[in-house]
């Protein structure tokens, strides 16, 4: 059974608050996952009144970290079997010939 948001302590809870609305960076040649922008963090912590921002930062980070070395091995393993198959001879074609 899954984990559910309310199974964490409340940090963690708030950590996964902010952590959403802070604004994705990629790369804009290759499409790479880059991270979090993280220039507007002080305002959400004001806003949400965080007491304790250097624990929720923390949790933050090591979010963050999770989830681009995830979508970092998500795109090797797409680059790696486009490459089988492109040295593989690419896609084979069938066609249904009647004559």
């Amino acid at each position: 059974m899954p984990l559910e948001t309310s199974d964490f302590p409340h940090e963690v809870q708030v950590a996964f608050f902010i952590f959403g609305f802070l604004e994705d960076s990629w790369d804009g040649m290759s499409g790479t996952y880059l991270g979090k922008r993280w220039s507007n963090l002080e305002y959400l912590f004001t806003v949400n009144k965080v007491e304790e921002p250097q624990t929720i930062l923390y949790i933050m980070k090591m979010w963050e970290n999770i989830i681009v070395n995830h979508r970092s091995q998500e795109a090797s393993q797409k680059r790696k079997a486009e490459e089988r198959q492109s040295a593989s001879g690419g896609k084979q074609y069938t066609h249904n010939v009647k004559g």
